[in-house]
């Protein structure tokens, strides 16, 4: 098993331990933070679970019906994440909104101190197996979901720093409060993720030092005197790159120029070294970029 789906395999495990912890001291107490992180937890649980599906089948080979291979799920997934997490805080939103107008306290603060304290002992361990999956994989849906667990940590801080000042204060009103600044929070962390997985969704070029670099690499190459129509775009794990190359020699050899290309396919291919790169080479005597069509 890839260490990517590994890691959605243990976030799914750790999602349902919190969901069932926090959901059942949540209705007890009735703070509407504790709710919200249970909440949250579920959909974490259900985002995993997408995840792996999204992982599985990414990395299926190309096929006759998809002959690029499904990369393109991966970003679809983080699009969905994204999604997911904003309307968790819209509910959120309206959850603490309701709680302030109809003036409600909460129970049993032990119950729901203690939980919180369990909640970011886990949710810290697993952000740091995340954090160490996504720089190792540079994988998006890792990336995505590491940050999410991220957000939880943050939000599960400030929910415990809550209701430690209310069961010393017994100022209710904070917990509502804090459930809207989580909602608030959680949107703008979604924002990225979503933008991210739609930009790749809609082919978006590789960032500007990528495209440098590849650039660079073909004007090392002695025998190649131009290129255009370079082109690329990025679908999970996979970079597909497309450029014309137009040789010194207009008489050279299809064997030369072959071997050529491929020495130029390879060093690019380093540059990309945790990714999978789909190369295509078109080998020009002359420089046709003015003409109407590539």
């Amino acid at each position: 098993m890839r260490l990517e789906k590994k890691a959605t395999v243990v976030s799914t495990s750790v999602a349902t331990l919190l969901v069932v912890i926090k959901m059942s001291v949540g209705v007890l107490s009735g703070s509407v933070a504790v709710l919200a992180s249970a909440i949250d937890s579920f959909l974490d649980l259900t985002v995993s679970l997408f995840n792996y599906f999204a992982l599985h089948n990414a990395e299926k080979a190309p096929d006759d019906k998809f002959h690029f291979g499904r990369g393109k799920i991966e970003p679809l997934a983080s699009v969905i994440e994204g999604v997911v997490i904003s309307l968790s805080a819209l509910f959120i939103l309206y959850e603490a909104l309701s709680k302030i107008v109809h003036n409600q306290k909460m129970t049993d603060m032990q119950d729901s101190i203690a939980v919180m304290i369990v909640s970011i002992v886990i949710t810290t361990g697993l952000v740091l197996f995340l954090n160490y999956v996504a720089k190792k994989t540079n994988n998006m849906v890792i990336k995505a979901d590491a940050l999410h667990y991220k957000t939880d940590l943050y939000t599960n801080g400030a929910i415990l720093l809550s209701l430690a000042i209310i069961h010393f204060t017994d100022i209710y009103i904070i917990d509502p409060i804090l459930g809207i600044f989580i909602a608030f929070y959680m949107i703008y962390s979604a924002y990225p993720i979503i933008e991210e997985g739609v930009l790749m969704l809609l082919d978006v070029a590789l960032d500007k030092e990528d495209i440098q670099k590849i650039e660079n690499t073909i004007k090392q190459e002695n025998e190649i005197s131009t290129f255009h129509y370079l082109q690329t775009r990025e679908a999970g794990s996979d970079i597909f790159i497309s450029v014309h190359l137009v040789f010194k020699d207009s008489k050279i050899s299809l064997y030369d120029a072959h071997n050529i290309s491929d020495s130029i396919e390879d060093k690019i291919k380093k540059l990309f070294e945790d990714k999978k790169c789909q190369i295509t080479i078109h080998m020009d005597p002359y420089d046709d970029s003015h003409s109407n069509h590539h």
